[in-house]
């Protein structure tokens, strides 16, 4: 079974909702799994330890996920233009991981959420793949022949899925970008197959 490590930050719920959406992707391909994972959030001033396990949702993220999953989703909200910092954090942690090459030649797939449509969606999803490529992932964005693509009026980007979730910051995520997310996670797990 290969498990695909689908990890992410997620505030007011929109990235949580788009992970939980590429997991279901990521579980209808026959041989894959979805492993849900998230990363602590980080703060100024850094006195007080996050517990050691959030108290809802995905299990923070080990090192070992990374050594151990045959492909990786990597989500976050978008902050100006760019991924916020816990994610941004975990990523500048993982030199040890990079000198051993731990994700070279596994794909690799980004998502994010705004608060509107210009928000800089595809900024961050171009930025969040520029450490990928370093590790040596192979990048997997969504092809235009997913029709989603062609009809959506929020979020959903060829670079990876995306979510508009407005001025209230409602993670309602609309058909559109359940489908897109969904494809994503099922090409993600598809190419490990594939490259496995």
């Amino acid at each position: 079974m290969a498990d695909i490590l689908v990890l992410y930050y997620s505030r007011g719920g929109s990235v949580a909702r788009l992970a939980r959406q590429i997991a279901r992707g990521v579980d209808e391909v026959e041989g894959a799994r979805a492993r849900l994972r998230t990363v602590p959030p980080v703060a100024p001033v850094t006195e007080t330890a996050a517990p050691p396990e959030p108290e809802d949702g995905a299990p923070y993220v080990d090192k070992t996920d990374l050594a151990e999953c045959a492909g990786l989703l990597l989500g976050s909200p978008t902050r100006f233009g760019n991924m916020a910092a816990p994610v941004k954090h975990f990523l500048d942690t993982l030199g040890a991981e990079w000198a051993s090459g731990t994700l070279i030649g596994k794909p690799a797939g980004v998502f994010t959420s705004t608060a509107t449509m210009h928000g800089g969606q595809e900024s961050t999803l171009l930025t969040m793949l520029v450490p990928l490529l370093h590790h040596g992932c192979v990048i997997a964005g969504i092809p235009f022949s997913e029709t989603a693509l062609n009809t959506t009026r929020s979020g959903g980007t060829p670079y990876g899925a995306s979510h508009v979730a407005g001025a209230k910051d409602d993670p309602q995520l609309s058909d559109d970008e359940i489908a897109l997310a969904r494809a994503l996670g099922r090409r993600v797990a598809q190419l490990a197959l594939r490259l496995g």
